[in-house]
């Protein structure tokens, strides 16, 4: 085995490591792998015999990378919408999480959370991954954000009590599956008193749409206001499902094979806390969501007057402007 061969399964060693960091700073499963493959061009254009701990160097040089990446976004403008939801991991409820994708969520990253990291500065999202999610130490942190250690801490400590303030999900999927289902049947019933019921009075909604729905707010706040924005999609929901989304119960929506939205519900205490919706067309259309094994297959197209009703929903979904 030659030294650049060698250099290449080292750096296989660590990749996984490095894309959940990037997928943390990022919220982009495509813009994590380009910062992972960043991260390997400049080690093979590096010296590496010098470095004692390598895995340390790599993540350090993920996390400037990504730290570039977000300015670069700041810079365009590419963040100016109230709510730019992450790329979310989904997958069978039977099946689990994709194998690739399971170092993503090591440490149960929810889209809550992934939400509101996405509200922190970069400077203070890159102090909080790469110390309270991968124990980097602020003797590395500092250089990379262009701050003193001591400043690079208080960079991590803002950003906590931003992220303190992010409800801790139940660990119990199949308690997680009851409220899930629970929130699907009173929406296919069009009982809006149930639907209330499983919410939790603060429970917050988060949607993304990317450019379509200008008019619709992007966020709700209570049971009753985020049941009525749950009814005016009611159409939607006997093509709706129950999925992982980010290692939690969540909701997608495939109808007629395309995707109309995934849902990632926070469930705590029995109720719904959180709802992060991503609804954006163009990006749910890169997420292969048509191929997951949800008990769509028929389902979608036939559950509610057949493939035409499918076709219908997405029509009055994706053409008109408003639901």
């Amino acid at each position: 085995m030659d030294e650049s061969d060698f250099l290449a399964e080292r750096f296989e060693e660590h990749r996984a490591r490095l894309r959940a960091v990037a997928y943390r700073m990022l919220g982009s499963l495509s813009e994590a792998d380009d910062a992972v493959q960043e991260a390997w061009l400049r080690l093979s254009r590096s010296d590496a015999s010098g470095v004692g701990n390598l895995g340390g160097w790599l993540t350090t040089v993920v996390g400037r990378v990504c730290l570039d990446m977000l300015r670069t976004r700041t810079a365009r403008s590419e963040e100016s919408l109230d709510v730019r939801m992450p790329d979310p991991v989904v997958g069978g409820v039977a099946d689990g999480i994709d194998p690739e994708h399971q170092a993503l969520l090591a440490d149960s990253v929810g889209l809550a959370l992934l939400v509101v990291l996405q509200t922190l500065a970069p400077a203070e999202r890159l102090a909080f991954v790469l110390h309270d999610m991968f124990a980097v130490p602020f003797d590395e942190i500092g250089p990379a954000v262009g701050r003193t250690p001591a400043a690079a801490r208080q960079l991590a400590s803002r950003a906590r009590r931003r992220v303190r303030g992010t409800a801790a999900p139940d660990t119990d999927i199949s308690r997680q599956r009851e409220v899930v289902d629970a929130f699907l049947a009173a929406s296919r019933r069009g009982d809006f008193e149930a639907l209330v019921a499983v919410l939790d009075p603060d429970v917050v909604l988060r949607a993304d749409t990317g450019t379509r729905f200008p008019g619709l707010s992007p966020t709700a706040h209570g049971a009753r206001e985020v049941a009525g924005r749950a009814f005016m999609f009611r159409r939607f929901a006997c093509f709706a499902r129950p999925a992982l989304v980010n290692g939690a119960m969540g909701i997608v929506t495939v109808a007629d094979g395309v995707p109309v939205s995934v849902m990632g519900l926070t469930v705590a205490g029995g109720k719904v806390v959180a709802i992060d919706i991503l609804a954006d067309r163009e990006r749910l259309l890169g997420l292969g969501l048509g191929v997951l094994d949800l008990g769509l297959a028929g389902q979608g197209v036939r559950g509610a007057g057949g493939a035409g009703a499918g076709r219908a929903a997405v029509r009055r979904w994706g053409g008109m402007g408003r639901p």
